[in-house]
């Protein structure tokens, strides 16, 4: 164990909130040890948010800790349960491959999650070995770095650790251990299995907890767990919207993948769209293509749904009261998901103000861009910097057309071209984590080299800056990676 010292000499200021609650919600896991953990990547910038001295945690005994080989008394040490519509269809889960060390409180008051993922079997693990390989822990840990990165609310990556040790996959992978970071891992699904397993008191109490934790402005009385529903509403509102503004693909939208905080959660199945097509799907198990792009903001709608049908019994003792009443909270989410998605991409093409032809001029690109199968972020960055040559859709007629219109637009704004450039540059991204940057990361990883692992999330870390070293990085793949395929549970 590690002793009290050596805890406030690391930085680690841990509480465990969250096993205060009602104890079907959780169980206490031993410790499943690894032969020789060794850091891939560790990130010192969010260590040094969290309050933990970087030093520390590279040294033997913290790998050690971040490789689930050492506990501490003030850890809580629990895998989470909860359940889940996937693809449509409800079943009991939990956490199968992760641990809950505790929650560290920052020197700024915050409260963050300490999870080790891929730390082995746990009571959901529904015989699965509980372990995770190099490659996909190390592509969690570039994209959610990449999404915080462009501003979109996410988990983060702390550290990946190699556990010495091999996994069986569809072939043998080294195995890793990735230290995630979260405001919570509460998900819809939690409230799914309270609402099927518990009482009307510890679905109760799970909410009081996520008011307090995650929206203590909202008020106690007797509308409070409707104003909890309401600010998952809007939380999911404004994540997905952003999603769509950069062209990222979740891949599996069920409702265990889906944080109440708004947080974008489990990165396996997901990848940024390079041509521009709302059908595009990553995922290899989605075949009817369910949780394609476009259907992003319908999916966030049905798993709101699902949600609000958990808080039912808190709405009102009347059930078809409770039921109208978490209606017309839902009806609010296609009105709140337009607001945030026009916003986006009114400055993503320098519009300060409204106007209705605003929809319209939108939409109009985004055809043209499918139609001529183009870059979705490229065609931005072409836009923001001037620079039309040498691609097919900047000589056609509708591009003209619709550049004059657009042009025009801007006109009858009082910005300045300065100030207009300066919010498109704000607003559309140089460098998206591309998916064959990505998997060169990971192959050169597998084989030793991190340095373009260590150079990608250099770049994806800042990618609004629109260096010159970034221009490498907005380059297509040579051959199409039209039938890129992503994969669940990795």
């Amino acid at each position: 164990m590690i002793d009290k010292k050596e805890i406030l000499e690391s930085g680690l200021n841990l509480d465990n909130s969250y096993n205060n609650l009602p104890k079907l919600l959780f169980s206490k896991v031993n410790l499943n040890t690894v032969p020789s953990p060794k850091i891939v990547v560790f990130n010192d910038s969010l260590a040094k948010s969290l309050g933990l001295n970087i030093d520390d945690f590279k040294s033997e005994e913290g790998v050690s800790l971040l490789a689930g080989n050492k506990r501490i008394k003030e850890g809580v040490f629990i895998a989470q349960a909860y359940a889940g519509h996937q693809f449509g269809n409800f079943a009991i889960l939990g956490d199968g491959r992760a641990l809950l060390i505790g929650e560290q409180i920052t020197p700024l008051g915050e409260r963050f999650d300490i999870q080790l993922k891929g730390s082995g079997k746990t009571p959901y693990s529904r015989g699965g070995d509980g372990k995770a390989a190099l490659g996909p822990m190390l592509r969690e840990y570039i994209i959610s770095e990449g999404m915080h990165g462009l501003g979109i609310p996410t988990t983060r990556s702390l550290a990946v650790i190699k556990s010495g040790e091999y996994v069986f996959r569809q072939s043998r992978e080294e195995g890793a251990i990735l230290t995630r970071i979260a405001s919570s891992h509460i998900r819809f699904g939690t409230f799914e299995y309270v609402s099927h397993m518990g009482s009307y008191q510890e679905l109760k109490e799970l909410a009081n907890y996520c008011l307090k934790r995650h929206f203590p402005y909202v008020e106690d009385n007797n509308d409070k767990y409707l104003n909890l529903l309401n600010e998952v509403i809007k939380v999911q509102a404004s994540l997905v919207a952003k999603w769509q503004a950069v062209g990222f693909i979740h891949g599996v939208m069920n409702t265990d993948n889906m944080t109440i905080s708004g947080e974008t959660i489990d990165y396996g199945p997901c990848a940024f769209m390079d041509n521009y097509n709302p059908n595009t799907v990553f995922s290899s198990i989605d075949i009817q293509g369910r949780y394609a792009y476009k259907n992003q903001p319908i999916m966030a709608e049905w798993n709101l749904c699902r949600f609000a049908e958990t808080l039912l019994p808190l709405l009102d003792q009347d059930k078809e009261r409770a039921i109208n009443i978490a209606q017309d909270a839902i009806s609010n989410f296609s009105d709140l998901y337009y607001f945030n998605w026009i916003s986006k991409m009114r400055f993503k093409l320098g519009i300060f103000n409204e106007e209705a032809q605003d929809k319209a001029i939108i939409e109009d690109l985004l055809s043209i861009i499918e139609k001529y199968s183009e870059d979705y972020t490229n065609t931005f960055i072409s836009l923001t910097f001037d620079n039309y040559k040498d691609r097919e859709i900047f000589n056609s007629k509708e591009f003209s057309n619709w550049y004059k219109v657009w042009q025009e637009r801007l006109k009858r704004q009082p910005e300045s071209k300065k100030t207009v450039a300066k919010l498109m540059k704000g607003s559309n991204p140089a460098v998206i984590p591309r998916n064959y940057r990505v998997e060169d990361a990971i192959e050169a990883a597998n084989r030793g080299d991190y340095d373009v692992m260590k150079k990608l999330l250099d770049v994806v870390s800042r990618p609004y800056e629109h260096s010159k070293d970034q221009e490498e990085y907005s380059k297509l793949p040579k051959v199409s990676n039209h039938n890129y395929r992503t994969f669940c549970g990795t």
